[in-house]
């Protein structure tokens, strides 16, 4: 008889098929969190034949997905959860028992072929069923369960996990920016930042906005620089398409609570609602603002250039507004715990 997959297995490889690719048709972060979970529980039966088929399976499966954590899911419980089971299956391998010829190990794995091939390893009836589609012996698929083999995959995924997390969630060095934004007299850069903005395919706009915030929490903005150095701040979150991470997020919430969102005024209109939600736009009001003979163009028209309109209340008040909104929507798509995002 030919062998098949469990229809469970097959079900899984679609699942986990679908999150390595981007297109995710379940949620990744309770599928993958499920994952970590059963390859934990596998943890206690490697005593066994069952046990080491499973470790084998697991370990390719975590290395697998180890990217998609890594760069799509804000969760400290899935990161912790990952590191966790990878260090308790490397604790279990040891690399003098590799005796496989050199080179036979396989190397840079396509992410679909490790889903395929982890969850094959799982079952011997996988396993023949994955040694059928692709024409393996015996030799070739024992590889997969080589500790040598499996070693390497557990510390690369580990390394990656460990590196993301603190990317993700630690604390984030962006002082290298002060020699560019702050003049030998103290003043900011106003355009200079702009710049920087402007230069999203350089990932700028996320460590500009960090260094706003900062820079607004610790006071050192001298007073006709205050919006220049809120809006800097604004963009960079308006323009992080994707999201930035809580070791971002949380900076830059406690800078948009200082703003007092219960305020009014009589003007029938703001500066900034004047500029087009394009990045070349936006560019212009804010240069313009603050070097006008340098960058003559600006969205803003004459009658709304007054800086009391620039300074007034309810503008902060309605930047911070939709600033805040863009926060919870990256909360809302990446997801993780209300605690990974707060302070």
């Amino acid at each position: 008889m030919t062998p098949t997959l469990p229809a469970d297995h097959r079900e899984l490889i679609s699942d986990l098929s679908g999150i390595v690719c981007d297109y995710p048709s379940t949620d990744p972060e309770s599928t993958l969190a499920v994952l970590a979970d059963d390859a934990a529980h596998a943890l206690g039966r490697d005593a066994t034949s069952e046990g080491r088929r499973e470790r084998a399976g697991y370990t390719i499966l975590l290395h697998a997905t180890c990217w998609y954590v890594s760069a799509r899911v804000f969760s400290k419980s899935l990161f912790a959860s990952y590191v966790q089971v990878l260090d308790g299956i490397r604790a279990q391998l040891d690399r003098s028992n590799c005796t496989c010829p050199v080179d036979s190990h396989p190397s840079q794995l396509d992410s679909e072929y490790q889903v395929e091939a982890g969850v094959s390893m799982l079952t011997e009836a996988g396993r023949a069923a994955f040694a059928e589609d692709y024409d393996l012996d015996e030799a070739e698929v024992a590889v997969f369960d080589c500790e040598g083999f499996l070693a390497d995959l557990a510390d690369e995924a580990a390394g990656q996990l460990r590196e993301a997390s603190q990317e993700l969630f630690g604390t984030v060095d962006v002082s290298h920016l002060d020699e560019q934004f702050v003049g030998d007299d103290g003043r900011l850069d106003l355009v200079a930042m702009q710049d920087a903005i402007r230069r999203t395919w350089e990932n700028n706009t996320g460590p500009v906005a960090l260094w706003s915030a900062r820079r607004w929490l610790a006071g050192q903005v001298r007073d006709e620089e205050r919006i220049g150095l809120f809006l800097c701040l604004w963009m960079g979150i308006a323009q992080t398409y994707e999201g930035l991470p809580p070791s971002f997020a949380r900076d830059l919430a406690t800078a948009l609570a200082t703003i007092d969102l219960d305020v009014s005024c009589d003007h029938p209109q703001h500066p900034w609602s004047t500029a087009d939600s394009t990045v070349q736009s936006r560019y212009l009001a804010v240069v313009h603002l603050y070097a006008p003979e340098d960058h003559p163009d600006t969205p803003v028209p004459a009658e709304l250039s007054a800086r009391e309109l620039w300074e007034c209340p309810v503008q902060y008040a309605q930047l911070a507004r939709k600033a805040l909104q863009d926060l919870e929507g990256w909360r809302t798509m990446r997801g993780g715990d209300d605690e990974d995002w707060e302070n």
